[in-house]
């Protein structure tokens, strides 16, 4: 009383430097720089938290624009880059709070977030997806690279 299944697959061939080591498509390089963080999601801010840890970095948190200027009077010397959502609560939005970090440290890079397309925060000036802007959803191997390519990027 039962059923028997056969599945035949095709005999894939295998190229010996594609399974030599880990692709560039599922890998991210990570550092050991100091990032701001800045998401008034708690879910999302942890998730972001996590990834930047798992590849290394040092994380610092806030939940909106004021809280992140507290920690930045704390850390200014310290953050190497400001990850924040474009759109804060309290009055202080991401590109606010961007402009005003980077008029204390010129050398501040910057990666913003939004759950609307590039299209829509065009209000941004030189806003690039994957070098310094993140749609929300993004995958978590996104976010590490995006972070890696902002803070390696000289102009």
């Amino acid at each position: 009383m039962g059923s028997t299944f056969a599945v035949f697959l095709p005999a894939g061939k295998t190229d010996a430097a594609a399974t030599s080591g880990p692709s560039e498509e599922t890998t991210a390089r990570g550092g050991n720089e100091i990032i701001l963080v800045v998401e008034d999601e708690t879910a999302l801010r942890g998730l972001m938290r996590g990834v930047l840890q798992h590849y290394g970095y040092h994380v610092l948190e806030a939940a909106s624009g004021s809280e992140a200027l507290k920690v930045w009077e704390k850390n200014a010397p310290q953050i190497d880059l400001l990850l924040t959502d474009m759109a804060l609560p309290e009055g202080v939005d991401g590109n606010d709070l961007a402009k005003d970090l980077q008029r204390q440290k010129e050398q501040l890079k910057v990666v913003f977030t939004s759950g609307y397309s590039l299209e829509l925060c065009g209000e941004v000036a030189g806003l690039q997806a994957g070098l310094n802007f993140l749609q929300k959803p993004f995958h978590p191997l996104a976010l590490a690279r995006t972070v890696r390519r902002c803070l390696d990027h000289t102009e």
